[in-house]
């Protein structure tokens, strides 16, 4: 199962779309509310730690070198994903009315508060020592929580995510959309399946799944072997990455059909041609939605 506890590339993330929404000129997806929920003390660290290479050179980078960092190896995935990611659960929404939203891993994840559509019910799943840092950083800012969202803390070592959801309220009959991102890049596929048989026992026909991976393989550009270095300096080790016909396995066996499969050329197609800050996609990430047609349903 996942641990959802926040991480360093998780804080990363966060920070790549505070960045992006108050710094970049073209905006991929522009998240107006990820720099007040880190804050400036995060933002700043955050930046800081880019700046000094990740793992604290003496010396920081220029400003010129630090922004082409993030630009190069922070941004183009969480910002993409993201992209992706509301843009699909907007059409469930308009397709299907009241509907569930569950976001797997939730952390910094800004959607509760700018979502304008009462008809999507949230549900933000997280380790109860990152969510409780969250609500304390709302509290500190004033945010008023809407009705229709529901905080949901799970031990993932354990607590089901499943029990924990319908306590919080799930509706198990109801056609609800999952996102799960930034987290198969450190789990075998044997284990992320785990969590997606999960999501399969709490689904109901025309339920959607929303994720990211990394492909499998060893012949990508070089920056792929320097964000991996990156991680494993920050103390996360990627798994090497999942064949996408073991993939489409795995979600078939447990009721799913894909639905949209972006490979890392359509994803620089869908959200990175004609740039001209140079940032692209990378070359290793793809991009799913899977429905939910049968065959697994939750008892």
């Amino acid at each position: 199962m996942v641990d959802a506890r926040e991480s360093v590339t998780a804080k990363l993330c966060a920070f790549a779309r505070a960045w992006h929404a108050t710094r970049a000129r073209e905006k991929i997806f522009d998240d107006d509310l990820a720099f007040d929920l880190i804050g400036r003390a995060e933002f700043e660290a955050m930046y800081d730690m880019v700046s000094r290479g990740f793992t604290g050179q003496p010396v920081p980078f220029s400003r010129a070198d630090t922004e082409q960092l993030i630009i190069e190896y922070i941004a183009p995935i969480p910002l993409s994903r993201i992209h992706f990611t509301e843009s699909r659960l907007e059409r469930f929404a308009a397709a299907h009315g009241k509907i569930q939203y569950v976001i797997c891993g939730a952390g910094s994840d800004t959607f509760s508060f700018r979502n304008p559509d009462p008809d999507i019910e949230i549900f933000e799943v997280d380790h109860p020592d990152t969510q409780r840092s969250k609500l304390e950083r709302i509290r500190n800012l004033e945010w008023n929580v809407p009705e229709n969202v529901h905080f949901v803390s799970v031990d993932f070592e354990r607590e089901q995510m499943t029990e924990r959801l319908l306590h919080a309220g799930f509706d198990p009959q109801k056609k609800t959309f999952f996102s799960i991102l930034g987290v198969t890049y450190y789990l075998t596929l044997d284990v992320f399946a785990d969590t997606l048989s999960q999501i399969a026992a709490l689904s109901v026909p025309e339920s959607v799944l929303v994720f990211d991976y990394p492909m499998k393989g060893t012949q990508f550009p070089a920056r792929v072997a320097r964000l991996e270095q990156i991680t494993e300096s920050l103390g996360e080790t990627m798994r090497g990455g999942y064949d996408y016909n073991d993939v489409s396995r795995a979600l078939y066996a447990l009721g799913f059909q894909i639905d949209t499969y972006l490979t890392p050329e359509k994803v620089q197609e869908a959200y990175f041609a004609g740039r001209q800050d140079r940032m692209h996609a990378f070359e290793n990430v793809s991009l799913i939605s899977a429905v939910y047609t049968a065959g697994y349903s939750f008892e």
